[in-house]
């Protein structure tokens, strides 16, 4: 899973082609730890869909960008278009739907 920030948003999902799903999180926020064994397990299941992470600590200004009120959230990008998002820890199976939806 590739660790996004500022410097690097622009390459990894902005200007990436494909779907994109972003997990943005933060270190302290016990209910990410939890969401994120899943995502993982959803980056081997999922060839040719491109995982990342965001701390949204440390790049608050792509937390905004997205509107991020709460974490964990994770964000849905297509060939640079925002699609859709989800908030908080959400079942596996609504995950690899969304996946399986935007692919």
């Amino acid at each position: 899973m590739t660790d996004v920030n500022t410097e690097n948003f622009q390459t990894e999902v902005e200007g990436a082609q494909g779907l994109v799903v972003i997990d943005l999180f933060a270190t302290w926020c016990q209910p990410c730890r939890m969401l994120a064994p899943v995502i993982e397990e959803l980056e081997g299941e999922y060839q040719g869909v491109h995982f990342c992470r965001v701390d949204v600590d440390a790049s608050p200004d792509i937390a905004a960008q997205f509107g991020v009120r709460s974490i964990p959230t994770v964000a849905f990008v297509k060939d640079g278009t925002f699609l859709d998002f989800t908030v908080g820890v959400v079942p596996r199976e609504k995950l690899a739907a969304m996946i399986e939806q935007y692919r």
